[in-house]
């Protein structure tokens, strides 16, 4: 109708602009188009069509490229001609980038093509480089994920699906899909972020986030990691949607994904630091249980994005001291250290309290204290108010278990400041000593403690004077102290200054750990006090002794007493006689029977059986007769033997020695088998080929009818050395002039003869002498020296060119018996 305008009707001069537009973009399309078949034409008559993903991906091409042709045929009959040329051009960029993809491990002619009409499309249908650069990277994770050729297939048929399918579906599938349709939703989704189709007041309306965090408990793995890297997305283009995301429930979902797969966690872990940010995050995810012991292990894991996001976020967290406390049960301590170091008085009693109660590994100790906690915590003790001191304190007495730490302590200068707190009698600090002492005990096994003498003798001032815990601690300091190897500076300034009769009261103390650790006291002085130890003790608390190793169920208290007793001289006439009387023998005898029947070895029984192996020397000493006689009626004899077999190496040195002692008096306690006045003979099994009469084990002491020769020669022929001379100088006594050829052949029988020529090749120089003194007397015997000699020469010689000189002698007069040296020799 004239004079009224149709609403279709617009202005020529927009309209021929817009031709324009339409008919530069129509031609790219329609050059575009043709190159494109003739590319597909090369594609289709190449054997690589026989492959299913490449044909299905280059028919899905096929489909876009005659949408495209249609397109240009009749131009007139598109409705929003601009527009559809963008999604016509933007579905063929996508369908040649599946079909390059379908074909990426193939090395075939036109791929090249393919490559620059891509890019010629992307630039007539004006794509955003930036958002083409997104999805390709979303697109490589989902095919990462599958790792199978089918998913080109699946992915081209999302495409479909997605080419159809509008907004409102999209978000149908997200909140209601099965796990099939939610990875098509996700996909499609993905895509209208990144081409900037949807806005930020669209996902809020819709509630996408709600629908993406519910559907991430609840779907497969494929689809939470692709629900994380669009939230991911979403964050990254509008920071103003992290607020939105900052619910617990919401975050308890992203925890839950840091105990998935590594490329699950990686993605949770980026999104949960990004968040945090937020106030409101930082505040609510310390409290989720198991996010801060999982960032932890993240942390320390080789992953190198995640550990770093791991690290970051558990920065943000320990602003709240008591998310530093989680960390630090997680065995991240270094925010705690900080507090300790910087915080205030409240958070440095928080923290030194967290450490005190803690149950550590020695690796934690050992990490805390290199990290640097133990100087703020000295400080807290030297110059904080009370009850900085006692968590200090407390904490101090965990770390310092470990050799490290005490070190670290000492070093801090903090002994002065302990033994001043031991020593004060403010009623206030009293609850700081327990602490404190426990401490000293720790850092006085340190060598460096013994730079002050007077150290010790502070502290051994303090004994009678403090609770029992107290007593307890410093005793141990006291021992350790005491028994090291340099300490005997210390050791000559305590037995000067009467320690032993301070300590000899502690005998009879009720609790167990002090009656102890006074007794072992003892026992470490009583090594060097010699002749002085029978007076410091007296004869009283001689018998406090017996009796604790009698009936005392501490082993540890046992091996001790022994210990003591051993160190009393043998030749002190007067405590033989008090140990006699106080039925000694027997109860050692006792305890060597019930120790060999359990066959017990632990360390603290191989102590006692030295210590008792030691004692047992008074009673078997050459020169009283009468009380070897005492112990062979008392079953020492087999007692000894036994250590020889099975004994640690110090005792069976020592049972050696006992038997050596017995041995040196069987010649003048055997019955000579020409004895007239003997009522009824001995039996024969009772004659000894070796003394040449008849032998009784507990009446002459016979080494050979006692079953001791067999043992002494495999202590020689072992690899430990401390009792060689013991066992060679036992043996010798077989080899007395009277008895020597008898004693030699006994040896050979017994096959001792090549394990004396080994102790000449290794031994000392005491122990070569008395070996070089048996074979002397072996290679009298003409068939020894055939038999052995070769193979002692070597090893004589060797020791007559490079022995010792008081050995030379006798080494001279070993190689002329074998005919190796003149007689006249400048050796002799």
């Amino acid at each position: 109708m004239e004079g009224k305008s149709h609403p279709d009707v617009y202005d020529a001069d927009e309209a021929t602009s817009s031709v324009t537009k339409d008919s530069l973009s129509y031609s790219e399309l329609s050059h575009s188009t043709r190159k494109l078949s003739s590319v597909l034409g090369e594609f289709k008559e190449n054997k690589i069509m026989e492959s299913s993903p490449i044909r299905k991906a280059v028919e899905s091409l096929e489909t876009e490229l005659k949408k495209a042709k249609a397109l240009v045929a009749s131009p007139r009959y598109a409705s929003s001609p601009c527009k559809r040329i963008e999604e016509i051009t933007e579905n063929l960029g996508r369908s040649i980038g599946l079909v390059l993809f379908a074909s990426h491990d193939v090395s075939m002619h036109g791929k090249e093509k393919l490559e620059a009409l891509r890019r010629e499309l992307m630039s007539v249908g004006q794509f955003s480089a930036a958002s083409s650069d997104i999805k390709s990277d979303f697109l490589d994770d989902v095919v990462t994920e599958e790792g199978d050729d089918d998913v080109v297939e699946e992915i081209i048929e999302v495409e479909k699906e997605f080419s159809c399918s509008s907004v409102e579906d999209v978000v149908l599938y997200l909140k209601c899909g099965n796990d099939e349709q939610l990875k098509v939703a996700l996909f499609a989704f993905n895509t209208l972020i990144c081409d900037d189709k949807v806005s930020c007041e669209w996902i809020d309306t819709e509630g996408v986030i709600s629908i993406l965090f519910s559907r991430l408990s609840s779907t497969n793995s494929v689809n939470r990691l692709s629900i994380i890297k669009n939230l991911r997305i979403l964050v990254a283009q509008d920071n103003e949607i992290k607020s939105k995301m900052a619910e617990v429930d919401f975050l308890s979902a992203l925890v839950k994904s840091l105990t998935r797969d590594a490329d699950e966690q990686r993605e949770a872990v980026g999104l949960l630091s990004t968040l945090s940010d937020v106030s409101a995050v930082r505040r609510r995810i310390g409290r989720i249980q198991g996010c801060i012991v999982m960032l932890v292990a993240i942390s320390n894991g080789e992953d190198q994005t995640a550990s770093h996001d791991a690290g970051k976020l558990l920065a943000a967290l320990s602003s709240n001291t008591q998310n530093a406390l989680h960390m630090a049960e997680a065995g991240y301590f270094k925010p705690l250290i900080k507090y300790l170091t910087e915080g205030s008085d409240m958070s440095k009693v928080l923290m030194a309290t967290a450490i005190s109660r803690m149950e550590l590994s020695d690796e934690t100790r050992v990490s805390i204290g290199e990290d640097g906690a133990i100087p703020p915590l000295v400080k807290m003790f030297k110059e904080g108010k009370l009850e900085a001191k006692l968590s200090s304190l407390n904490a101090l007495q965990n770390l310092s278990t470990l050799k490290e730490n005490t070190k670290r302590l000492i070093k801090s200068g903090i002994v002065p400041s302990l033994l001043q707190l031991l020593f004060s009698v403010t009623s206030v600090l009293m609850t700081l000593r327990e602490p404190a002492s426990a401490i000293l005990a720790r850092i006085a096994k340190s060598d460096n403690m013994l730079v002050n003498h007077d150290i010790a003798l502070q502290m051994f001032s303090l004994l009678n004077l403090s609770s029992p815990i107290i007593q307890i601690h410093l005793l141990e300091a006291l021992n350790s102290i005491v028994s090291h190897p340099r300490a005997s500076k210390v050791r000559r300034k305590m037995k000067e200054n009467g320690s032993i009769q301070l300590l000899l009261p502690f005998l009879t103390e009720q609790n167990p750990k002090i009656r102890i650790g006074a007794f072992n006291f003892i026992y470490t002085l009583s090594k060097e006090l010699s002749d002085e130890l029978m007076e410091q003790l007296g004869e009283t608390h001689i018998h406090t002794i017996v009796n604790i190793l009698s009936s005392s169920a501490s082993e540890n208290e046992k091996a001790i007493a022994a210990g003591i007793l051993c160190n009393i001289p043998v030749n002190d006439k007067k405590a033989t006689d008090i140990l006699k009387k106080a039925n000694l023998l027997p109860i050692l005898v006792s305890i060597m029977n019930s120790k060999q029947a359990t066959g017990s070895t632990t360390p603290l029984s191989s102590q006692l059986i030295e210590n008792i192996a030691g004692v047992l020397i008074r009673f078997t000493i050459t020169s009283n007769v009468k009380l070897q006689l005492y112990a062979g009626e008392n079953g020492v004899i087999p007692v000894l033997v036994k250590i020889l077999s099975d004994g640690p190496i110090i005792a069976k040195c020592r049972a050696a020695t006992s038997l050596a002692q017995l041995s040196k008096n069987c010649l003048n306690l055997r019955k000579s088998k020409k004895s007239t006045w003997l009522c009824v003979p001995p039996s024969l099994e009772a004659f000894c080929e070796a003394h040449n009469g008849y032998c009784f084990v507990k009446s002459a002491f016979c080494l050979v009818k006692s079953g001791a020769v067999s043992p002494l020669i495999r202590i020689l022929e072992g690899d430990e050395r401390e009792a060689d001379e013991a066992v060679l100088e036992a043996l010798s006594t077989l080899l007395q002039d009277e008895i020597w050829e008898n004693g030699c052949g006994f040896l050979e029988k017994k096959e001792g003869i090549e394990a004396v020529i080994k102790v000449v090749e290794s031994g000392s120089v005491k122990t070569r002498e008395k070996a070089v003194w048996i074979l002397e007397r072996v290679f009298r015997v003409e068939d020894y020296r055939v038999k052995y000699g070769a193979m002692a020469q070597v090893v004589l010689i060797d020791l007559a060119q490079n022995g010792e000189a008081q050995l030379k002698p006798t080494v001279a007069k070993l190689l002329a018996q074998l005919e190796l040296l003149q007689a006249q020799s400048d050796y002799f």
